[in-house]
C-alpha cells in the first residue's frame, strides 16, 4: 500500500479578520468579543462570504502537497464500498420494501414488491433523480398511507433541516399538488387516508412547535393548527402507536418527557395528554391492543418497564411493573410483539437484548465480541415469532440477523459487503477500563491491525470522542477506519462521561455543573493508552464533531501538548454567548444539558470550559476545521469565530485551516461518495503529520 511520504507546511498568508470589539455583559460580567460581527443570520453578508472563501482557499493552499494523496485515499474508500448494493427486503402490510443503489449514483431508489424475491418490483422513488440540480439534497422521511396507495416523502435541498413534504399516487409517476412546507420532516396518516399531520418549524429558532393538520386536496394555507407547544425547551415529534390506533405527538427535552395522543380513526378529534407533565419524568411509551409500555424512570434512574390501560395509564401510581429497576443495568427500550416483547438492555457498557414471551420466561441474546453494537432493526409486523436485529463490531461489518423469539436461533440475512483484501481476520478489537484522575473506571474501545501493532509505543494512536446527551458511540464497523488501521494506527473511542455507556449516571456526571469529566475522562483517556503502549506520545491524534468539537475545542486549551493533530468538526465552541442567546436555534433545547447561564452558577461553570472563551497564548495542535455554511444545529460563525482568535492567539507555527462547505449543513455533505471526499481530507492531513 502506498504511503502518504508527504509533509505539511506553514504558509504565511492566513487569513486575518479584522477586529471589531462588541461588548457582552452578564451578571455585572463583561466579556469583548471581537469577532461577533460574524454573525450573520441570513449568509448573505458579502464581508463574511468573502472570509470564508479566503479561508478556504488558504486551507486549499495549505493542504496543496497532499492533495494527490487525499485523492489517493478517497478512491481507496471508494473502492472499498459495493457500487450496486441492496437493503434486505422487509415486509410491511401487503408488500415487501427495499432499496438499490447502482454505479457510481449517490443516492438510492425505492421499490416494494408483492414478494421478498423482489421480482415483481415497483420503483417508488428515484432518489437521483429527485436530487437532481442541488448541491445538497435530504430525503427525509417516506411515510406509505394505510391503504398503500399514496406516498408522502420529505426533502431538504440546503441542509438546514427545514423540510419540504410532498405527495404522490404510488401507481402514477405524476405528484399530487399538495405541497407542505416548512416542516420538520415527519408526516403521519391518519386511517382515513386522505388526512396527514405534520410539525412546522419555527424558521427562525429552527425549532418544530406547532402541529398541523392537513387534508389531501386542500391548500397548505387552510391546514388546521392542532397543538402548539408554548415552552420552547421541549423538542417535538410525531409518530404512531404500535398497532396503528393513535397517532403520537412526543415531547421531550433532556430530562422531562410528555405525550399527547389522537385517535387515528378520529383525525378531526382534539389531542389529548397521556399524562401529566412532570418535570424530570423521563418515560416512552407505545401501545398495542389494550397495554401500554412504558419504559420510564419514575423511581428508576436506570428505567424499567410497566403497563397500563387507557384507564390507567394517566396515573402513574395505577401502573403495573414487568421489569423493574436495577442498579447496574440500564434499559433502553422495548419492542413489542403479540407475542414477544424484546428488551434492549446495556450492562458494563454493552448490549444484550431480553426475549419474554407470554409465559414470562426470558431469554438473553448475546455476541461475542469484547465490543460490539448492537439494535432491533426494523420490524414493522407485531404478528410475527422472529425479529431483525443489526449487528457490528469494530472488526465485523454491519450485519442483519433474524432471530426466532421461540428459540433464539440466528440467521443471517445479510452483511455488509467489503471489496478489496479485508479479512477481518487481520484485526483485533480491545475493551479496556482505564482509571481517569478521580478513580473513576473509564471505558474505551480499540480496534488495530494485528500485523502492525507492536504495543511499544510507536503505532500512531486515533482517538474519536462524543460525550454528551446521553448519545453512547457504539463499537462499530467503519470501511474508512481501515485506511488507518492498515497504516499502523490504533483506533480508540473514548467512552467519555455524558455518554449513557455505563447506565443513566455516566450520563448525569458528564453534563451541567459536572461538564469537565468528560474533558478529563478524554485526556486521561489518553495518557493512560500511550502509557501502556498502544500509542505513540508524539503521534496522538483526535477528532470529535458537533458536541464532540466542543470536546475537542476544550482538551486543546487544557491540554495541547497531547495531540499532534485534532480534528474538529461542525463544532460546538461559542458556547457561553450561544446559550445566553434564545434567537439562535435549539439554544432553548440546550439548557437541559449544559444548563442555562442566565443563572450565575451556570454562567461560571460555562465560562470555565467554553472554547472559544478560553483561548489563550500557548501552542496548540495542528487543526483541521470543517463546517457547513447552512449548518442548523452548530452555526457556521462558531468556529469561523474561534479560527480567527486562535490565530490571533496561539503561539505556535502548527496548521490551522478552516474548510467551509457552501452548500452544506450539520450532516457535511449528502451523497453516499461525496461525504467521502471530507474524510479522505482529514485522514491525509493525519497521515502525513505522522509521516508514514
Amino acid at each position: 500500500m502506498a504511503q502518504s511520504n508527504l509533509s505539511l507546511s506553514v504558509l504565511s498568508n492566513a487569513p486575518v479578520a479584522h477586529k471589531q470589539p462588541h461588548t457582552l455583559t452578564t451578571h455585572q460580567k463583561t466579556r469583548i468579543d471581537d469577532y461577533y460581527w460574524m454573525r450573520d443570520d441570513d449568509r448573505s453578508e458579502p464581508a463574511i462570504l468573502k472570509h470564508l472563501e479566503a479561508e478556504n482557499n488558504y486551507c486549499d493552499q495549505q493542504l496543496a502537497k497532499i492533495k494527490p494523496f487525499q485523492t489517493q485515499l478517497f478512491e481507496e474508500l471508494k473502492g472499498r464500498i459495493v457500487k450496486d448494493d441492496n437493503t434486505y427486503p422487509v415486509k410491511d402490510g401487503e408488500y415487501w420494501y427495499h432499496s438499490e443503489v447502482r454505479g457510481d449514483d449517490e443516492y438510492s431508489r425505492h421499490y416494494r414488491s408483492r414478494s421478498m424475491t423482489t421480482a415483481d418490483k415497483q420503483l417508488l422513488l428515484d432518489v437521483n433523480l429527485l436530487a437532481e440540480g442541488f448541491e445538497f439534497y435530504e430525503l427525509g422521511e417516506v411515510a406509505i398511507s394505510p391503504n398503500e396507495q399514496l406516498l408522502a416523502y420529505s426533502e431538504d435541498t440546503d441542509g438546514r433541516r427545514i423540510y419540504v413534504v410532498k405527495f404522490k399516487k404510488i401507481d402514477s409517476d405524476g405528484l399530487l399538488e399538495d405541497v407542505l412546507e416548512n416542516t420538520e420532516g415527519q408526516v403521519v396518516w391518519a386511517n382515513d387516508n386522505k388526512t396527514v399531520f405534520y410539525v412546522k418549524k419555527d424558521l427562525k429558532t429552527l425549532l418544530g412547535y406547532q402541529v398541523y393538520r392537513h387534508v389531501l386536496g386542500t391548500p397548505q394555507s387552510d391546514d388546521v393548527l392542532v397543538y402548539e407547544e408554548q415552552d420552547r425547551s421541549f423538542f417535538m415529534g410525531l409518530g404512531k402507536s404500535r398497532d396503528e390506533s393513535l397517532i403520537i405527538i412526543d415531547l421531550a427535552t433532556t430530562e422531562t418527557n410528555d405525550m399527547w395522543v389522537l385517535d387515528a380513526n378520529q383525525p378531526w378529534g382534539e389531542f389529548a395528554q397521556l399524562m401529566p407533565r412532570e418535570e424530570s419524568h423521563e418515560f416512552d411509551i407505545d401501545k398495542l391492543d389494550d397495554t401500554f409500555y412504558i419504559v420510564t424512570n419514575w423511581q428508576a434512574k436506570n428505567f424499567r418497564l410497566m403497563t397500563a390501560t387507557a384507564t390507567t395509564i394517566a396515573d402513574k401510581m395505577q401502573w403495573l411493573e414487568h421489569t423493574p429497576h436495577r442498579a447496574e443495568v440500564l434499559l433502553e427500550g422495548v419492542e413489542i410483539f403479540n407475542d414477544f416483547l424484546v428488551l434492549t438492555e446495556r450492562e458494563q457498557g454493552q448490549t444484550r437484548f431480553i426475549v419474554i414471551n407470554k409465559q414470562q420466561q426470558r431469554m438473553t441474546l448475546e455476541f461475542d465480541d469484547p465490543c460490539y453494537y448492537a439494535a432491533i432493526a426494523m420490524n414493522p409486523e407485531h404478528d410475527s415469532h422472529v425479529a431483525r436485529i443489526y449487528y457490528s463490531s469494530l472488526t465485523t461489518p454491519g450485519s442483519l440477523y433474524e432471530v426466532d423469539l421461540n428459540n433464539g436461533k440466528k440467521a443471517l440475512l445479510k452483511q455488509q459487503q467489503v471489496l478489496g483484501d479485508f479479512d477481518p481476520e487481520n484485526y483485533a478489537s480491545e475493551r479496556l477500563m482505564i482509571t481517569a484522575r478521580d478513580g473513576v473506571k473509564v471505558p474505551i474501545s480499540l480496534v488495530y491491525r494485528k500485523d502492525t501493532f507492536n504495543k511499544d509505543g510507536t503505532n500512531p494512536l486515533f482517538q474519536y470522542g462524543y460525550g454528551a446527551y446521553g448519545y453512547t458511540i457504539d463499537p462499530s464497523f467503519s470501511s474508512t477506519s481501515l485506511s488507518l488501521l492498515d497504516r499502523g494506527f490504533v483506533y480508540a473511542i473514548a467512552h467519555v462521561r455524558g455518554s449513557e455507556m455505563l447506565g443513566r449516571d455516566w450520563y448525569e456526571q458528564g453534563k451541567k455543573e459536572h461538564k469537565q469529566n468528560s474533558f478529563n475522562d478524554f485526556v486521561d483517556a489518553t495518557n493512560a493508552l500511550v502509557a501502556q503502549g498502544y500509542g505513540a506520545q508524539d503521534k496522538v491524534f483526535a477528532s470529535g464533531g458537533s458536541a464532540g468539537g466542543l470536546l475537542m475545542g476544550a482538551v486543546v486549551n487544557q491540554a495541547p501538548e497531547l495531540y499532534l493533530g485534532v480534528g474538529c468538526h461542525v463544532p460546538f465552541l461559542d458556547v457561553l454567548t450561544t446559550m445566553l442567546d434564545e434567537s439562535i436555534p435549539l439554544t432553548t433545547n440546550e439548557y437541559d444539558e449544559w444548563g442555562n447561564p442566565n443563572d450565575l452558577d451556570y454562567y461560571n461553570v460555562i465560562d470555565k470550559y467554553s472554547p472559544y472563551d478560553n483561548i489563550k497564548a500557548q501552542a496548540y495542535p495542528n487543526i483541521l476545521v470543517t463546517t457547513g455554511l447552512h449548518d442548523s444545529q452548530v452555526q457556521y460563525w462558531e468556529p469561523m469565530k474561534w479560527v480567527a482568535k486562535m490565530r490571533e492567539y496561539k503561539t505556535d507555527d502548527n496548521i490551522l485551516v478552516f474548510k467551509t462547505d457552501m452548500d452544506a449543513g450539520h450532516g457535511g455533505a449528502s451523497g453516499r461518495f461525496k461525504s467521502l471526499e471530507e474524510k479522505a481530507l482529514e485522514m491525509a492531513f493525519f497521515i502525513s503529520l505522522a509521516k508514514i
